[in-house]
């Protein structure tokens, strides 16, 4: 379970290239499961060529720039492994986001609508990858609490720790294409800004669902590229 967690972490950008995973401590407890499980399931996957361990001061696990081909089976079973019972997730979660942007729409105060166009542009100037990634973060929490409903605040929490390990951190994909799925983003991020401050319910409602739409799209295309990963492994060396 913890291997195919990680894989997953990994294969839709949790993880970005080059970035260091929780510590085994963070990460035990953010999946219910003891230390040495974890270990167990770094060496694995630095066996796999998906993780580098660094040690000493400064060092763990990071995933590298480069992942090894032949990794790609596993990858794809630890997706396949969790496929269906994610669809469902995501699709709750995408319905949750538009109903929380429509009470956005409803609920914001002046200083939710100042919040929100403050982290619009910090997503608006922030730099491609992990940056980007986080200003996101930043973003749909500035919506989130000017929704000022701590119930669907936790639900949607609790529901989006099921797919990602690092919510509310989002999915951000592999970086090819990242740059064009950023753009997407940053023109949604405007358009939901534009609804929940003119307090049109209806628009924010749809924008906030039709949004979460992108995390199932780079969930679908890591299952693709695991597969072909798995054919190009395949192909017979002359």
């Amino acid at each position: 379970m913890v291997v195919d967690r990680l894989m997953t972490a990994i294969a839709v950008g949790e993880y970005l290239p080059g970035s260091r995973l929780p510590s085994e401590r963070d990460l035990a407890a953010s999946l219910g499961v003891g230390r040495v499980t974890v270990r167990t399931a770094l060496a694995h996957l630095s066996d796999q060529g998906l993780l580098q361990t660094v040690r000493g001061r400064g060092g763990g696990s990071f995933v590298r720039e480069q992942q090894a081909t032949s990794a790609g089976a596993s990858m794809h079973r630890a997706l396949s492994a969790r496929r269906e019972n994610l669809l469902d997730v995501f699709e709750a979660v995408r319905l949750l986001h538009g109903t929380i942007a429509r009470a956005a729409a409803e609920n914001r105060t002046d200083e939710d609508a100042r919040a929100l166009r403050d982290r619009l542009e910090q997503f608006r100037v922030a730099g491609t990858g992990r940056e980007s990634q986080r200003a996101d973060a930043r973003f749909h929490e500035a919506v989130i609490a000017a929704a000022h409903n701590a119930t669907l605040q936790n639900v949607l929490l609790e529901l989006e720790s099921r797919i990602s390990l690092t919510a509310p951190a989002h999915l951000w994909g592999s970086v090819d294409g990242m740059r064009e799925m950023e753009l997407r983003a940053l023109s949604d991020h405007e358009q939901l800004v534009r609804a929940i401050i003119g307090r049109d319910q209806e628009e924010a409602g749809t924008i906030g669902a039709e949004h979460a739409r992108i995390d199932v799209e780079l969930f679908e295309k890591a299952v693709h590229r695991a597969e072909h990963r798995v054919d190009a492994a395949e192909v017979p060396t002359r």
